[in-house]
């Protein structure tokens, strides 16, 4: 019975790992823009990131992002921000190689994806 009780605890934190990241309710009204916001003040850096080189490439690429866009606005409305001025969106890769016979095959996928960001408070939000 161990066995079996093990088996379904890996697939589920395997199966976890494939959907996105939660945006929290405070978050949904953050937006993210890509200029900086004028008059607004200043809260601090945020980063936002999703997947790794184990469960990523069980996930989709729509829901590493998802999900990095989710953390980077949760962690800006911890913050008390409205707003996140967008600064970088990095997508990684992992990749293996496999010779045989003298001949190669490999595999690359998309296994996570970091959001950073500056967040702000701008008022009338």
């Amino acid at each position: 019975m161990h066995k079996c009780a093990r088996l379904v605890l890996i697939c589920s934190a395997v199966l976890a790992g494939c959907s996105a990241n939660p945006l929290l309710p405070e978050a949904r009204a953050v937006r993210i823009v890509t200029s900086e916001p004028a008059g607004c003040e200043y809260l601090g850096e945020v980063t936002g990131n999703q997947g790794n080189f184990f469960t990523g490439d069980f996930t989709s690429n729509a829901n590493l992002e998802t999900g990095a866009r989710n953390g980077m606005k949760n962690e800006a409305a911890r913050l008390g921000a409205n707003t996140v001025l967008l600064l970088t969106s990095r997508a990684g890769e992992t990749g293996s190689m496999r010779i045989s016979n003298g001949s190669g095959s490999g595999h690359v996928a998309e296994t996570n994806v970091t959001y950073s960001g500056i967040a702000y408070k701008c008022p009338g939000r």
